[in-house]
């Protein structure tokens, strides 16, 4: 869900948030995404937008199945012991469903309108390095004192530990950093569904690749992908598809190594939607092979 501005205005957010979630977990979908962003990034900047895991939480409580996580943390946003025991509470507090994901950031915008600094690339990417080397040891229970370059923890406590270690899904496919990081540090990563259907057989291919330099299983990694999903019962509204359009078209990203499709879609919070998303998901495990 990347936006939040629906019928109802925003005194209705809150409720209408709570059914799609509700809605999303008892259609039995896998997971449930937010943005972290601090300002809307599709449209302008003062639409609404809420906070990735305030959101999350609130979630938590209404839903018994469905895995929680942004899409993805910009590693700029928060220190990384708090964001490693904000998302080890949510763990806890939604009995074992938590996800991160996290990325190198990128909305100089937002960081600069909240007062966030906005480090230069380069250096990014070497926060989120060691941002993934905190969250693996405050997951192991490595309570040692951590030295980095940007952090130091002199004591990485963190008490209640989770109920089941959050998966670790790295976003973006940038070949010479992200991928190489997902294969060192990810349990999953994320890619983007384009309109040219060779990209994502290629930038498996240099995961792969980074996995063999690294000693790390390919196939120990959850391969996602996000794309943009509208569903109509007869397909005959602009751009939308049908439930067995969908399954044809998203099954050939199964074909293509993607264990998991992330979907967007601009009618979510129309009441009835997730009975064709029930459906969907019915027809891909038909098709998809065993373990995808």
């Amino acid at each position: 869900m990347p936006k939040f501005t629906w019928d109802g205005g925003r005194a209705e957010i809150g409720k209408t948030f709570g059914r799609i979630a509700r809605d999303a977990d008892q259609a039995g979908l896998s997971s449930l995404w937010v943005m972290d962003h601090f300002f809307q990034i599709f449209g302008a900047p003062e639409g609404e937008m809420l906070e990735a895991y305030t959101a999350l939480g609130y979630a938590a409580a209404l839903t018994e199945r469905i895995t929680l996580g942004t899409l993805v943390t910009g590693v700029t946003y928060r220190h990384p012991g708090l964001l490693i025991k904000t998302v080890t509470t949510l763990d806890v507090l939604s009995g074992g469903r938590a996800c991160l994901g996290i990325g190198a950031a990128w909305n100089e915008e937002e960081h600069r309108g909240l007062g966030v600094p906005y480090p230069p690339t380069a250096e990014r990417f070497e926060r989120l390095e060691e941002t993934l080397q905190i969250a693996h040891r405050m997951w192991d229970g490595d309570e040692s004192p951590f030295e980095g370059k940007y952090y130091r923890l002199e004591r990485p406590l963190n008490h209640p530990p989770a109920v089941n270690r959050p998966k670790i899904l790295i976003g973006g496919g940038g070949e010479k950093k992200t991928l190489r990081l997902l294969a060192r540090y990810g349990d999953a990563g994320n890619l983007f569904d384009g309109p040219d259907p060779a990209v994502i057989p290629h930038k498996l291919a240099v995961l792969r690749g980074h996995c063999e330099a690294v000693g790390r299983d390919y196939a120990q990694i959850h391969k996602t992908v996000l794309s943009n999903l509208f569903l109509t019962r007869d397909g005959a509204a602009e751009g939308s598809q049908t439930p067995e359009q969908a399954v044809e078209r998203l099954a050939r990203l199964g074909e293509l190594g993607v264990d998991e499709v992330i979907v967007n879609s601009r009618v979510v919070s129309r009441p009835g939607v997730f009975d064709l998303f029930a459906e969907v998901a019915d027809g891909l495990a038909g098709v998809v092979p065993a373990g995808r």
